[in-house]
């Protein structure tokens, strides 16, 4: 399994969202500028979480997204998965009746567990967790970015 594009946008999206805050409305271009993703791409996207539930989206010249739970309340799982789908990690995990020896295979039952495991992983994973954390796929924060020229001139 490898996360999508679209995936990892997803993420991108509703992290930079966290660090707004629940409710905080978030215009789409500032999303799109902050996080490196095409905004075509990104109205896509948001429209799969507003599917979801994870986000709201407001049109007109003032509107955005704005997340609709705490970020701790939000997992990565559920974020990618309202993005791609259901994770498995192989095609007998995810629909068993593809392999006749899906009940059988001692191969199935490692793949199962890793699956397990992995969406473990992931549903542990909230975002406010990831928010406060530096963020290799954001740019820099404006409000850290202003403490950290006040702290220097300090």
């Amino acid at each position: 399994m490898r996360l999508t594009r679209a995936g990892e946008y997803g993420i991108r999206c509703v992290l930079h969202l966290a660090r707004h805050g629940k409710g905080a409305l978030v215009s789409r271009k500032e999303i799109a500028v902050r996080t490196d993703i095409p905004p075509d791409f990104l109205a896509k996207i948001a429209q799969q979480l507003a599917r979801a539930g994870i986000i709201e989206i407001l049109q007109g010249a003032t509107g955005g997204y704005r997340l609709l739970a705490d970020p701790s309340e939000i997992t990565l799982l559920s974020v990618i998965e309202a993005i791609i789908g259901e994770i498995s990690l192989n095609d007998c995990v995810g629909r068993p009746e593809s392999c006749q020896n899906s009940t059988l295979c001692t191969v199935h039952r490692v793949w199962n567990k890793a699956n397990q495991q992995l969406r473990a992983t992931l549903q542990e994973t909230n975002f406010a967790t990831l928010a406060s954390e530096e963020a290799c796929c954001l740019t820099p924060f404006p409000e850290a970015d202003s403490h950290k020229q006040s702290a220097e001139k300090k």
